[in-house]
């Protein structure tokens, strides 16, 4: 068979099932990765691998045995430094070492846009005790937000409005951190009118971007996402300018999720992966080319046209409410038919390892933003999870 470029892809979620899409249409070869088999972009990729990507020596013999064209992250827990020792001798990985290791851990990109770039975030401390963090509520005041250095969709983060939850909260970010780093970051809490996803797309022709993405969270889990999202023209033109320079310091091609917290025209920087984002699936349907496609072309180093969107859109999130060895899905028919828009699902096809796991979602296209809202989360509810 010949293939365009052959890519080791690192993590292989449902974010990775949608590029590996991507990417074959573009006539790549795909070996997905994961810590378990049939993980969603196996079911799709021509091979895969199954070991954790924080055992390095696993991670070496995966890119030695495939020496693939391109080597594509999906997740934040990776043992970045066999990257960086790879990088070296040649190989390509997406956008680069450096992203891959100071976007693994939220310490290590912090100090990058507000120290290195001198960027606007919120006031913080990094915190490896108890006694650390009750110091860090100290400089921050109260409320806070304590979140684990690495974890993935807002896991292990929590607000503490009273001294007295903050070991709660510490205990809380240590269960649900990932890789090996006992270390969480202790953050003022900003008053924002909202926060958005300015997804941005680093090739070989510049620096471009999709219009702005709100979202909406809970348990520090993105719920929705719509797009367009008002935002005053100053402000779009802030956050694209720090964005832009996060981007180009981090180096390499692809697409970054770039996240900020925005009241009234002041924009603040608050995270960034450089990768597609969750909340970018809204993307599948919003835009002439999704986030997933961006990524790729990015990649590849094929030309990235300007992003046209269709319309007012929204994803909804399904999600699981226990944990279950044992399920199916029901109600597809129902969702699809959801009057009042363009409706559309993605399901994930993955085991149910935890309550609020998601589980697919739901998109929908319609003549406003509030519509496509409305209709998106009808459409999530109609699809039920049965154990």
């Amino acid at each position: 068979m010949a293939f365009t470029a052959k890519i080791l892809l690192l993590g292989s979620g449902e974010l990775g099932r949608e590029f590996v899409i991507s990417a074959k249409r573009l006539g790549c070869q795909v070996i997905a990765c994961d810590a378990y088999e049939g993980a969603p972009a196996m079911q799709v990729a021509d091979g895969f691998e199954v070991f954790s990507m924080l055992d390095g020596e696993r991670l070496r013999a995966a890119i030695e045995k495939h020496r693939p064209d391109f080597i594509v992250p999906e997740v934040e827990a990776i043992r970045t430094e066999v990257l960086a020792e790879v990088e070296a001798e040649g190989f390509c990985v997406v956008p680069s070492a450096r992203a891959t290791q100071m976007t693994m851990n939220r310490d290590a990109i912090r100090e990058v846009a507000a120290v290195e770039l001198g960027l606007r975030t919120s006031r913080y401390r990094y915190a490896e005790s108890l006694d650390e963090v009750l110091a860090g509520a100290e400089h921050t005041g109260l409320p806070c937000v304590i979140k684990p250095v690495m974890s993935s969709s807002g896991k292990g983060q929590s607000t503490v409005r009273d001294a007295t939850d903050l070991e709660k909260a510490w205990d809380y970010a240590v269960a649900n951190m990932r890789g090996d780093r006992k270390r969480v970051i202790v953050e003022e809490f900003v008053a924002f009118d909202y926060e958005i996803t300015l997804l941005t797309i680093r090739s070989r022709e510049g620096v471009s971007f999709c219009p702005p993405i709100g979202h909406r969270q809970e348990r520090g889990d993105y719920q929705e996402s719509w797009q367009p999202t008002p935002m005053a023209p100053a402000a779009i033109a802030a956050a694209q300018d720090m964005a832009r320079k996060v981007v180009d310091d981090l180096g390499g091609y692809g697409l970054f999720g770039v996240e900020f917290f925005v009241k009234g025209e002041e924009v603040i920087f608050s995270e960034l992966s450089p990768r597609p984002h969750d909340t970018g699936m809204v993307t599948l349907i919003s835009q002439n080319l999704s986030e997933f496609d961006l990524h790729a072309r990015a990649i590849l180093g094929l030309p990235v046209p300007e992003v046209v969107l269709h319309g007012a859109s929204a994803s909804a999130v399904i999600l699981a409410d226990r944990e279950s060895g044992s399920f199916a899905y029901e109600g597809q028919a129902e969702a699809l038919a959801t009057p009042g828009a363009q409706v559309d699902l993605r399901i994930f096809a993955k085991p149910v390892t935890r309550p609020y796991r998601r589980m697919g979602v739901a998109l929908a296209l319609a003549e406003d933003t509030d519509t496509a809202r409305r209709v998106a989360a009808e459409a999530a509810g109609k699809v039920r999870i049965v154990y």
